[in-house]
């Protein structure tokens, strides 16, 4: 079933221009540097200090939770490996494939900034599915690793966020 959700993206969407516009969006992902430059730029200033908290905060428990638990524990292979026949145009990820680190990430973030109600939260929501639906798009995940890794970085950012608020209470009582 999964499989054919993929074929039909593939058979849908597939063209040069969404290649190169897929490309551009699920790079936006690699290794997390857009959300370390996010958590720096954040962490300056101090009106938007507490959102760089909680999202730095986030990305280590979703780094946890996703890649160095969930990946190993499931070990699900690749539909690329499964569908050989399939033209893979990106770098083939050599780690497993529950959930998607890239989406889970996405969604780590997007979820941080709701929780920390601001006003970036509309966007973060928007580059996220693109990110999820770019890693279905190049065959890299099933849907159910990505709606794993939605459900993930939701987890990650809600701990982080009660995380945050925990040590807020804390500093006013001992104030």
């Amino acid at each position: 079933m999964e499989l054919a959700i993929l074929d039909w993206i593939q058979e849908i969407f597939r063209s040069p221009i969404m290649d190169t516009i897929m490309k551009f969006i699920t790079s936006l992902g690699y290794e997390g540097y857009l959300y370390y430059l996010m958590i720096i730029a954040l962490l300056i200033p101090k009106k938007t200090r507490k959102v760089g908290l909680i999202l730095g905060i986030a990305i280590l428990f979703n780094w946890i939770l996703a890649n160095l638990t969930l990946k190993p524990l499931v070990a699900r292979v690749r539909p690329y490996n499964v569908n050989t026949a399939i033209d893979i145009i990106i770098h083939k990820p050599s780690s497993y494939s529950f959930p998607s680190g890239h989406t889970a990430q996405a969604f780590t973030a997007a979820f941080a900034f709701l929780f920390a109600k601001s006003k970036l939260t509309k966007p973060m929501f928007i580059l996220a599915i693109l990110i999820g639906f770019s890693r279905l798009y190049f065959y890299v995940h099933y849907p159910t690793d990505v709606l794993g890794g939605v459900l993930t970085g939701c987890l990650s950012a809600y701990l982080a966020y009660i995380t945050i608020k925990s040590i807020e209470k804390k500093m006013v009582k001992s104030h």
